[in-house]
């Protein structure tokens, strides 16, 4: 199974929104097909705040990698936020996660990326998991808090 990367464009929205959409399905997350695509035109269009991936053939992705880009003075310059991947069910279980985030990893080390982060539900075992064997680790004394704007 092929995890090659391809960096995704407007034109692959039609691809992505059925990704987004069953990704949102599945950690029950409410939204609708306008705010989906709301969110992912301006990255699909090279807003310097992030970047979508498409997973597997460009054609058939079999799923998608949202990092977001930010600045930290705690480690030392750019940082990244992964904030989303979804591989499709079916072909879960191979080492595709895994070779996504390695690669990605590699990728944003080269171009000077100082940290990559991202939140995990604590009770999704299969994702602690995968985050664990790509060298995530939680910061003690550390919780991610949001305030919806």
């Amino acid at each position: 199974m092929s995890a090659a990367l391809h960096l995704a464009k407007p034109d692959d929205l039609a691809r992505l929104l059925p990704l987004v959409a069953a990704f949102h399905s599945e950690v029950e997350l409410q939204s609708t097909d306008e705010e989906r695509k709301n969110a992912l035109m301006p990255l699909l269009e090279g807003s310097p705040h992030g970047a979508i991936y498409l997973i597997g053939p460009s054609k058939g992705p079999i799923g998608y990698i949202v990092v977001t880009f930010g600045w930290s003075i705690e480690f030392g310059g750019l940082d990244g936020f992964i904030d989303e991947i979804y591989i499709r069910p079916g072909v879960r279980g191979r080492g595709v996660g895994a070779e996504v985030i390695t690669s990605l990893a590699g990728m944003l080390k080269s171009v000077g990326m100082k940290a990559l982060h991202l939140e995990v539900e604590p009770a999704n075992d299969s994702a602690m998991r995968l985050y664990t064997r790509c060298h995530f680790k939680a910061r003690d004394g550390y919780l991610l808090m949001s305030r919806v704007l």
